[in-house]
């Protein structure tokens, strides 16, 4: 008694309202689990493979499903051909031409898939080398110049890359197009393969006599100068491009580009965050205290800032378009934050250290609080010492 065959739908794990593009995803994914050339010797897999490539071969067909739909597994009981799994036959034309782009991607192209030509025109290398410039310089912009060994056109053949008095051939095995077919049997049917030809890499030209000063590549090396113009504003680790300047383009396309990566070195007073810079100043202790004048290093020079009297450390100003220019419009800067930093001189002489406590006594004689707290204060303050309260 023949085994009775599973819906079609079921097999392939997809509802009857399934369009196109899911049922295809379904079979995809159980053609790659269950292919024979995954599980070698394996029966169960290989069964399941041909149940599940016989669901999509009718399902993806319109005509094929809709007969399905209406009439299910008797549409197809005769006449469907009998050397196949249930009375399908794997090898019909029909089924190649079914399963072509799908299994292309399992043997490195199929019949529907032709990509890109071999020979076709292609941009050359880009080429990346840096550049080490000041802080200042990636502020203002500046001019450096870089050297690169870049391959140039040979001038013994002209590029060509043939021996002087001869010319390329037309690749015999591609016939010029750069890229060679062979068929491919396999448990499914015949699938075409396309490669890129071996005897011409793809350039669908051969070499017989080389040039003896490039070897046939119709390309030297040589070493040289750029100017590169690096614009104000950029920052450390960003590329400037030129275009146009790197390596030659394959079958006649453009060349690459040389991509300069600006390293900026570290300032010894300014950080930079975006485009604003950051600093600190030292205030004498005097100046916080009465106010008075800073004098502040920028980037366009020194500034002097007046500092308001009782100012306390880390106090923060803004030196409003003292920053980094923009990128895209010079004119347009950032800010220049400074941290204000109370200095507390560590020497004093001893005329600067009495008028220091007279300047205490004034102003809230800080310096005797424990007096202030009288005798019994004091024995507390000891006892408190004694037991670790404080140390």
């Amino acid at each position: 008694m023949a085994e009775q065959k599973r819906d079609y739908y079921e097999v392939l794990g997809v509802e009857k309202n399934a369009d196109d593009a899911a049922i295809k995803k379904a079979y995809r994914v159980l053609a790659k689990k269950y292919h024979p050339d995954m599980n070698p010797g394996d029966a169960e897999a290989e069964k399941k493979f041909k149940e599940a490539s016989e669901a999509y071969a009718i399902l993806s067909d319109p005509e094929k499903r809709r007969q399905y739909d209406q009439f299910g597994h008797a549409a197809f009981d005769n006449g469907a051909g009998g050397g196949g799994f249930g009375g399908f036959d794997f090898n019909s034309a029909d089924f190649g031409d079914i399963f072509g782009d799908i299994f292309g991607d399992f043997f490195g192209g199929g019949s529907r898939r032709s990509g890109r030509a071999s020979n076709a025109p292609m941009k050359g290398a880009n080429l990346r080398t840096s550049v080490h410039i000041t802080f200042e310089e990636a502020v203002f912009g500046t001019s450096k110049t870089i050297e690169l060994n870049v391959k140039e056109e040979c001038k013994t053949c002209h590029g060509t890359g043939a021996k002087e008095g001869t010319q390329p051939i037309t690749c015999p095995k591609c016939g010029g197009k750069g890229q060679v077919v062979f068929t491919q049997q396999s448990f499914f049917g015949t699938v075409r393969n396309v490669q890129t030809c071996p005897d011409c890499n793809g350039t669908g030209k051969v070499i017989k006599d080389k040039c003896t000063d490039c070897h046939g590549s119709g390309y030297v090396p040589m070493k040289k100068r750029f100017e590169v113009d690096i614009p104000a504003g950029i920052d450390n680790g960003q590329c400037k491009r030129l275009a146009g300047m790197g390596e030659p383009g394959v079958n006649g396309g453009p060349r690459g580009d040389v991509l300069v990566e600006v390293i900026v070195g570290r300032h010894p007073i300014f950080q930079r965050q975006d485009y604003n810079i950051y600093s600190t100043v030292p205030v004498s202790f005097a100046v916080a205290a009465l106010g008075g004048e800073v004098v502040i290093d920028t980037v366009d020079g020194k500034v002097i800032y007046d500092v308001k009297p009782g100012t306390q450390t880390d106090t923060k100003i803004r030196l409003k378009g003292k920053g980094v220019p923009n990128l895209r419009n010079k004119e347009v800067r950032g800010d220049h934050y400074v941290t204000l930093v109370v200095q507390v001189p560590d020497k004093l002489s001893g005329e600067a250290k009495e008028l220091l406590r007279k300047f205490d006594e004034v102003s809230g004689d800080s310096l005797n609080a424990a007096k202030r707290m009288g005798d019994g204060g004091a024995a507390e303050g000891k006892e408190k010492k004694k037991k670790g309260f404080w140390k």
